[in-house]
């Protein structure tokens, strides 16, 4: 993969993209200010990404929405009927397996996940599933639930994993700065 990143034409989709600032949301072991666990992803990424129909690991308290829909922790959005396009910024740490499984198998939709690709369900539920996956340059700056911004970046980087082809052609069609590989049906049963 480094030859096709490095050798990329500008402007191609696979070579890398200035654009707008990118913040999200992030649940889990990554503690922030006062050892807080839930983060927000601001308008701009979901606007830029499109409308969706679900968000089922949504914070309770949020300023603005991220989906038509939301489950949250009172919910227990993991087990509910999923539907739709769906946005998913999912519990970080273990519980981020089952997360990414369930939209894998879903089909339709867009998470936001640290680029840990060096881990078990990296391969699993990714490289061998998805449809495409954006690495962003640098560390997104997430948001604490009253809307302002953290006042550190996160703590790895991160990455924008598509399930479904509108999903890949929706990060194409961002401003995101980073890269964009696409992966496509006949990725998901190489080893890699």
């Amino acid at each position: 993969m480094t030859d096709i990143l490095t050798e990329a034409a500008p402007g191609s989709r696979y070579a890398p993209r200035a654009g707008c600032a990118v913040q999200g949301r992030l649940f889990g072991n990554m503690h922030g200010e006062g050892g807080k666990d839930e983060w927000l992803t601001p308008p701009d990424i979901i606007k830029a990404l499109g409308g969706f129909d679900l968000d089922p690991a949504s914070p309770i308290n949020r300023p603005w929405p991220t989906a038509s829909r939301h489950f949250t922790t009172e919910d227990d959005g993991l087990f509910k009927d999923w539907f739709g396009r769906v946005w998913l910024n999912p519990p970080y740490g273990d519980e981020t397996a089952k997360w990414m499984n369930r939209l894998a198998a879903h089909g339709n939709g867009i998470a936001l996940t640290f680029a840990r690709t060096e881990t078990k369900w990296f391969h699993s539920e990714v490289w061998h599933k998805a449809d495409g996956v954006f690495f962003f340059r640098g560390r997104i700056t997430f948001y604490n639930v009253d809307g302002t911004p953290a006042e550190s970046g996160a703590g790895a980087p991160s990455c924008l994993v598509a399930y479904g082809a509108a999903n890949v052609s929706a990060i194409d069609a961002a401003t995101f700065d980073g890269i964009l590989i696409p992966l496509g049906r006949a990725q998901h049963n190489k080893a890699l």
